[in-house]
């Protein structure tokens, strides 16, 4: 039986997918890849799609058996120690669910996010009193110090933002999450005059979309889609219900998600009149 852990990290999906691709370069079957770890094919299976986590001396049984060269067997291997290393978020676990846990890496590790978010201000870019208000509602019985815990933890995603490297984030946002009061008039205010300081960032473009564009194809929930430059992942979708999240990296699932994208991008008010339609919310905020 599996061991319990939290969800993969982005180096053991890009670990996983090179075992495939090792094992199907070698002509080796499943049942031949777990004959030689002595385990059952759902193993190797898991193994290769991230469902558990990277043991180095089945790996190591598995390089030798693919026919994998001694010194580029240890340079993987030296991957996978890595990969398996908790990510900063482990320090979180208390909070972080393990079906976000995964989200968090697939975050940091991407080179494009796109979003669309009906509901709230995207994470990355709500302040501490936006997302503690917020918080509080979603997570009525929690104590005060988890609450603060929760916040940390959304302050500390956004720090990707402005490292070296960092991603480009492109989310469209319905206009009434920014008239919809979270928290005092006071944190509604900070929330916005954040989003304004967020326009002017070279890696952030963010489109409100106003109540005059009517209906668009968006419109049946949140969802993100992450994109890498790492040549093994595909775009990944990211999809969030109540009690779960669904991750999709089949490509027609992400082309269907990438079309409503654009055509939502066209569809939005575009990133001057985003602007301006920020400054007359926070007039009408302060009037």
């Amino acid at each position: 039986m599996a061991e319990a852990r939290s969800g993969p990290t982005v180096g053991q999906i890009v670990l996983g997918l090179r075992l495939r691709e090792l094992r199907e370069r070698a002509g080796c079957s499943f049942a031949e890849a777990a004959a030689a770890l002595s385990v059952n094919t759902t193993t190797v299976r898991r193994m290769e799609k991230a469902e558990v986590g990277l043991k180095p001396l089945y790996v190591k049984a598995l390089l030798e058996r693919y026919g994998v060269r001694a010194e580029e067997a240890e340079s993987f291997l030296r991957l996978v120690d890595e990969a398996n290393r908790p990510g900063w978020w482990h320090r979180f676990r208390d909070v972080l669910p393990d079906w976000f846990s995964l989200y968090v890496s697939l975050e940091g590790e991407a080179s494009l996010i796109r979003a669309y978010e009906p509901h709230c201000v995207p994470g990355l870019l709500q302040t501490a009193g936006y997302a503690r208000a917020l918080l509080r509602t979603g997570f009525p019985g929690a104590s005060e110090e988890e609450l603060e815990r929760r916040v940390a933890l959304r302050m500390e995603r956004q720090e990707l933002l402005s490292r070296p490297r960092a991603p480009l984030l492109w989310a469209v946002v319905e206009e009434h999450v920014l008239r919809r009061r979270v928290g005092t008039c006071s944190e509604m205010l900070e929330q916005i005059d954040r989003l304004i300081e967020a326009t002017q960032l070279p890696n952030v473009t963010l489109q409100i979309m106003p109540f005059s564009a009517g209906p668009h194809p968006g419109m049946f929930g949140p969802f993100q889609l992450f994109r890498f430059e790492i040549p093994e992942l595909p775009d990944i979708i990211y999809a969030e219900s109540l009690t779960g999240a669904t991750y999709l990296d089949e490509r027609p699932d992400t082309v269907a998600y990438l079309e409503v994208l654009d055509r939502m991008g066209t569809q939005a008010a575009s990133a001057q009149d985003t602007e301006a339609l920020l400054g007359e919310i926070r007039k009408e905020l302060t009037a």
